[in-house]
Formats: structure tokens, sequence, C-alpha cells
């Protein structure tokens, strides 16, 4: 019987490794192989049905310290094998060396009654063993709009987060406020523009400023407020009020936009704070004081290539005005001080260079560098008709998530957003996430979770309900389509697993689209309610824990499960 917090899969996994050590072991005591130590090997599920359940590398990494072909070594090793307790039927040996294991196809009913009595809490494992992580996503400037680049970092970073709580750690989602720095006095500047424009003066945006139309209506907003007030007012005076009014409407706004797809930040991290508390002037000293500072040409420069980055970076300006890096190395070590074991970031493609400079920086705080993941994504390109689709009604720039939300929906938005890997480029099909098709992949996810929904209803207007697990006769699931949807139910846990090692939502939309697929297969080839009693009762059980699979395993991705479609 597996542990609630492991996972079937990894139970017999496990209780294979053991087999093998012990057959190992025997063949070391008959002198048939002659090793002074286990060699550290694996044991994993093939990608090809017809290589077994599970296969090992163990005699192929036994052949150089045995002086012995790894056929030999497996052959040994097989012999030396007892398949009590694993569920193993037959064992082979393949190719070079490999020895497949093929189980008992029953192995699979374990994970019935015990995804059923989980329920919400099917799936979960306990990698993390509460281990402090903080995940930093979207951190946009708020001088704007949320565009295309934001929404899938804010999908990507929700989902890692929620994964990686599901697996055991103790997670912290934070956005980072970029209101310090050149963006924002580029920022003031193009708000005075639109004001004195508003107040009929003839003054333009200035060049890199902020065009969006969105600015208008914030500065026709503060007008309502303020009226012409701070016309009369020296211009660092009007444009502080206009910045502190403004970063409060777009900060506002991005926050609600956020909540509206389903992410929920634990902390909003100001940038300005660390100026103002003397943290990025504290930082300096410190990196100073261990020489990891010179000085070149009036500016101030940080070593990073001492700890193998490719070139260093400037943290002072020549003028006096420390940099974005600067307060990037002093948000890291208060990242640190906080307690926080595992810093996840996720970053666009334009920040790719910066990485080994941070983790540079991290190491010379006396972090270990490790201890920082940065997950980069790639560009997203919207396509509507088969055309790319450039620009936006409201910000005239770009397509913001607000508009995105509404042609799609949020669902839709969010899976296909961690569909693929974040260091592919995302092609996003505006017509195929609307379209209530197969073709779908949402739909299709969705779909089946309605379509199990719409069973359990039928059930319950008999006046029936599931079976209790325990008391089902699982031995009458002998269908391909039965066996095989079992099968990857009990992978769920495994999934989890590698998606929180990896930093990889994908994996699960992988799943979610697999497993909805055997649904689907198994539904249109045998009814659920049978006239044979007990055979309804096992495939009952068998539908209401992928209902309960599918519905958790879209709650990792921020997606509903509907009941009706």
């Amino acid at each position: 019987m597996c542990s609630d917090m492991t996972g079937i899969v990894e139970e017999i996994r496990s209780g294979l490794a053991d087999a093998l050590v012990r057959a190992l072991q025997a063949a070391r005591r008959s002198g048939a192989i002659k090793v002074d130590e286990v060699p550290d090997f694996t044991v994993e599920v093939p990608r090809e049905k017809e290589h077994g359940d599970f296969a090992t590398n163990l005699a192929l990494l036994l052949a150089r310290p045995a002086r012995m072909a790894p056929r030999r070594a497996a052959e040994i090793l097989a012999q030396n094998f007892s398949q009590t307790g694993t569920w193993v039927e037959r064992v082979e040996i393949a190719g070079p060396g490999f020895i497949n294991f093929y189980l008992n196809p029953a192995w699979v009913y374990q994970a019935l009654p015990r995804i059923i009595r989980l329920g919400e809490d099917y799936g979960r494992v306990n990698q993390g063993k509460g281990k402090k992580v903080q995940v930093e996503f979207v951190s946009a400037n708020p001088t704007g709009l949320l565009h295309m680049g934001n929404a899938r970092g804010a999908a990507l970073g929700d989902s890692i987060a929620a994964i990686l709580e599901f697996a055991g750690y103790d997670v912290t989602r934070e956005f980072y406020i970029n209101d310090a720095g050149n963006q924002i006095e580029n920022f003031g500047l193009s708000l005075e523009a639109r004001y004195m424009q508003l107040m009929g003066r003839d003054v333009p945006v200035p060049e890199g400023g902020y065009h969006g139309e969105d600015l208008v209506k914030t500065v026709r907003d503060f007008i309502a407020v303020n009226g012409d007030r701070h016309l009369a007012l020296p211009p660092g005076e009007r444009r502080a009020a206009l910045v502190k009014f403004a970063l409060a409407d777009k900060l506002g706004a991005i926050k609600k936009t956020l909540e509206e797809f389903g992410v929920h930040y634990d902390v909003w991290f100001s940038e300005q704070s660390l100026h103002d508390s003397g943290a990025v002037q504290d930082t300096l000293n410190y990196l100073r004081e261990m020489g990891y500072i010179y000085e070149n040409e009036n500016a101030l420069w940080f070593k990073a290539t001492s700890f193998g980055a490719d070139k260093d970076e400037v943290v002072v300006r020549s003028n006096g005005v420390p940099t974005y890096f600067a307060s990037d190395i002093a948000y890291h070590r208060n990242k640190f001080q906080r307690g926080f074991e595992w810093v996840i970031n996720i970053w666009g493609a334009d920040h790719h260079g910066h990485v080994p400079r941070m983790k540079a920086a991290v190491a010379a705080l006396g972090y270990d560098p490790a201890a920082l993941d940065v997950v980069i994504m790639q560009l997203v390109r919207l396509y509507k008709g088969g055309e790319l689709v450039r620009m936006s009604k409201r910000s005239g720039q770009f397509v913001t998530l607000e508009e995105l939300m509404e042609e799609v929906g949020r669902d839709a938005a969010r899976y296909f957003f961690v569909m693929r890997s974040s260091d592919s480029h995302l092609d996003f099909d505006l017509d195929l996430a609307r379209a209530e098709s197969n073709e779908n992949p949402v739909y299709y996810i969705q779909y089946a979770h309605a379509r199990i929904s719409s069973i359990l209803r039928q059930l319950e207007e008999r006046g029936e309900e599931v079976p209790d697990p325990s008391q089902v006769d699982y031995s009458l699931l002998k269908e391909e389509q039965e066996l095989a949807l079992a099968r990857k139910l009990a992978d769920f846990p495994e999934e989890v697993s590698s998606a929180a090692r990896g930093l990889a939502p994908q994996r699960i939309a992988r799943y979610l689209h697999e497993l909805a697929g055997l649904l689907h297969s198994f539904y249109n080839s045998h009814r659920v309610i049978t006239s044979d009693r007990e055979l309804s009762r096992a495939r009952l059980v068998l539908v209401s824990a992928t209902r309960i699979t599918l519905r958790n395993a879209l709650g990792l991705l921020g997606l509903s499960a509907p009941e009706r479609m």
C-alpha cells in the first residue's frame, strides 16, 4: 500500500529499485557479478508501451566495473530478481542490456479507491517538505496596461506557484513594482505633457515617452479630482503629483486585471522602498567592502566576471545615480534575508543576458547562486483569421490582457499560455481559443469533465450514488480503454513531481489533454451505466476518479472545471 504523499507509480518504482538492489547483492554473494558498490541506476517508464511498464539501465552501468557484457549482467540480474511484492509478471532483456518489467495490469486498480478517498488532495506530494519558495512574476512597469508578455508571465508564474504548493513547498507569490528610476521620470514627463495638452497648451509628448491613450484617461481623472490647481505649480511638484496619482491608478488597474485573470499575490514589493530604506546603498557598501566593486570612467561597476559572468555591470552611473541593476541586487538580497530558500523569477526573453550577472550578484552577497532560478519566456504572437494581430484599441501599441480575456475568456488564455514550454515562441490562435470543438484543447479537456458530471447527475436523478470504492470488483475493468484510463490516473502524482522539479506547467497541460483523450475514447466505446450492475459500479468509480483528477489538474493551471457545457 502506498503512502498518500508518494503515489502509486513512485511506490512501484521504489519497490522495483529495492528488488534490483537485492538481486545485485545476491549475484555478488554468489560471485556471479563482482563489483564494489551499487551504481546510481534508474527505473523509468519506457516511452514505448511494448518495452514494458518499467525499465532499468542497471546492467549497462554494471558492465564496466564488473568487466562483462551488459546483456550478461542483465541475464544474471534477471535470474536473481524476486518478483514477490513487485506486481511483476515477467522480465525481459532488450537492446544492449536494458531490463524491462511487465506488470500485472491489476496494479492500476490501486489508484481508484485512493483517488476517491483523497479527493481534492489527490496528486499532492511532499517533494518540497515545506521549503520556503518565492515566485516573482509579471512585475510590469506600473506605467500602462498589461501586454501579452505580461499575460504569459502571469499564467506561467501563477501555475508554477500552484504546482509547487501542490508538491509540498511553502510558496509566496510576489510582484515587484518598478516605481523608481528612469522609467518613472519618463512617465512623469509624459503625464505632464498630456496634462498640459488637456489644459490647452501645445506641449509634445517627449521622445521615448508613453503614448498610450490610457494615459490620457488617467490624466483626465486627475483633472476631475484636482482641477487646474497644478498648472501654476513648479514642474517638479506638478510631475510628482501626477506620478503619485497615476501610479496608484495604474497599479489598481493592474491588480484588478490580474485578479480577473485568476492571479492573486501575497506581496506587492516597491522598488522605491529599497531606496527609501537605504537598502540599495547598504548593499552597494557591502559589495564595495568585499572588493566586488570598482570605479571606471566615474561610474561604479560590479565585478560580475569574478563569478563567471560574461561581463561586468554598472551599478552607479557617472552622475551618481544607482542603476536598475543596483536595485535588483538589493532586492534579491532582501529576498534571501526574508528567509526564502529558493527564489524563482519569471523574466522575458530580453532579460536573458541578465541572468548570469544576477547569479553572480547572488554569489557575491554570500548566497548560493543555485538557489536562484530564472524562467525565461519567449515572445507571444497573436493570430486572428490567419493574420498577425498587431495593434490594440486601448494602448495604441499592443493587445492588452483585458482585450485578450474579452476575446477568448480566462480559461483559454491561461491554458494557451502554458501549453508550450516557456522557452519556445508561442503563436496564439484566437480563433482556435474561441472554438467550441475538439480542436480547441481547453474545450476538449473541460468537455471531458462535463461529460462525467452529466453521468453522475443521471445517477443522482435515479436516486443512486457512486458506490463505496472499497466495495467494488475492479477485476471487471478489463477493456483496453479502461486500463489505459486507470493507468493515466495513477501517473498524476508523478506528473506533479516532474512539473515542480522542472518548473514546467506545460507537463500538466499535456497530461490534461492526454487524460481527456483517454476519457473520451473510453466514453465513446463503452457505456458507464450498463445492465451489469457490478460492472457499472466499477466504471462509476473509474469515471469519478477521472473527474477528480481532471479537476485537480485544471486547478493547478488556474482553469475552471465546468459541470455543464
